[in-house]
């Protein structure tokens, strides 16, 4: 495999002042051009953008579920059976 290019704005195509977004769209354009699935794979190329992408991909945002202190759903025990082992319920004389 050959070494990544030391500047990863020039492995992607983009400016160096290029946005988030701008540079998510070179990263997947560039991917989709050199996947191993399709036609002409070249793993070399597809190492470079993977690696380029790592470097400049915005950090995430996402937190843990502790940190935004989202209260815990808690859910209803299910209805109790009754125990069909114990024969048929015996019902008071006066109910229908």
């Amino acid at each position: 495999m050959t070494r990544p290019s030391a500047d990863p704005h020039r492995v992607l195509g983009l400016s160096p002042d290029a946005t988030e977004a701008e540079i998510t769209t070179a990263y997947r354009r560039a991917v989709r051009a050199c996947h191993p699935d399709t036609a002409h794979p070249d793993l070399d190329r597809l190492a470079a953008v993977l690696e380029a992408y790592r470097q400049l991909r915005p950090p995430p945002t996402r937190e843990s579920s502790a940190a935004q202190e989202i209260p815990v759903r808690r859910h209803r025990p299910a209805p109790r059976r009754p125990d069909l082992r114990a024969g048929p319920v015996r019902r008071h004389p006066d109910t229908p």
